[in-house]
């Protein structure tokens, strides 16, 4: 017998990654309608959609009324085109009004480890393709969120951008609509050990031995990379860690997220007292690694400096 909506939400809350898959199924249709309707045929609709399916995987387990999941993907992917329509810059995703919360609200990484999904989710990114999963952890977990910024830091053109992420978001789909409910393996153990040597490392970095951190972490041939500045090697990354420390720059940890071998860390960056707009608010470290130890950073700051003087990593 056919289950109904209800019954599959619940599974779905439950951690059955294959209900959640059949209602996506179901009504994928009735939400390309909304999208079209709205942008008209086109990648915008389509992004509309694909974007809604990330949505409904973290935010399923906030569905009050499982019979109305219907109405409640729709109005997803309409407040996602109505974004796209209104606004000049693609924008992180846009979720309906009532998912608004205090400032306290946990990040996006956070409500997916809480989340009945969780271990489903994190297993279908880490069977992306490097450069895939790269753009949605972008996409979705970081700052670094806008296609623009995304192209920045990847170094590749804003279509290409799109062309991943809609692949990406086409292989996460796919793979709810044919998930099995086999258990994957927990991803807290593998997170909490991530955000550990994330603050050692930047702890470290603070007493002035950022050399020794790369003597022991950084392949002896990583690149690093300053989208529209510089590009070295490893003592181009000691040095300006060692200038940003002497003009009195700090660097506290903010946010970590993993799958696989790519890795990204959100610093706030903290400027003197007698120079507070030496830098900019944040930093972005995308790291891809080999073997454990990095192989590239790309640097990135989401939101420029507003004072004269630039950053010295920068």
């Amino acid at each position: 017998m056919t289950q109904g909506d209800a019954e599959l939400v619940l599974l779905a809350q439950a951690g059955d990654a294959a209900a959640l898959g059949a209602l996506l199924a179901r009504h994928e249709a009735a939400m390309r309608a909304v999208a079209v309707s709205v942008l008209g045929y086109g990648p915008d609709a389509e992004d509309a959609v694909q974007d809604a399916v990330v949505v409904a995987l973290r935010r399923i387990g906030d569905v009050r009324d499982p019979a109305a999941v219907g109405p409640w993907l729709r109005m997803i992917v309409r407040n996602n085109s109505r974004t796209a329509l209104h606004r000049p810059r693609p924008v992180p995703v846009a979720e309906p009004e009532w998912f608004a919360g205090p400032a306290d609200t946990p990040t996006p990484e956070q409500a997916l480890d809480r989340g009945a999904m969780r271990d489903w989710v994190w297993h279908a990114i880490g069977q992306l393709s490097e450069t895939d999963r790269l753009v949605t952890l972008l996409r979705y977990f970081s700052d670094a969120s806008s296609y623009e910024q995304i192209a920045a830091v990847c170094g590749v053109p804003v279509g290409t951008v799109r062309s991943r992420l809609n692949h990406a978001r086409r292989a996460l789909a796919g793979g709810l609509r044919t998930a099995a409910t086999a258990a994957h393996a927990d991803v807290t153990a593998a997170n909490e050990a991530r955000w550990r040597d994330g603050r050692d490392v930047i702890a470290t970095a603070m007493r002035g031995d950022f050399d020794k951190v790369v003597r022991d972490s950084w392949r002896p041939d990583a690149e690093m990379i300053v989208p529209g500045g510089r590009r070295g090697g490893r003592d181009l990354a000691v040095a300006g860690m060692t200038r940003d420390l002497t003009a009195g720059v700090r660097q506290r940890l903010r946010n970590v997220v993993a799958s696989g071998d790519v890795l990204i860390w959100e610093t706030d960056l903290i400027s003197p007292p007698d120079d507070p707009e030496h830098c900019p608010p944040g930093a972005l470290w995308l790291q891809v690694l080999r073997a454990g130890r990095v192989r590239r950073l790309t640097l990135f700051h989401p939101v420029p400096a507003r004072g004269a003087h630039p950053p010295a990593l920068v």
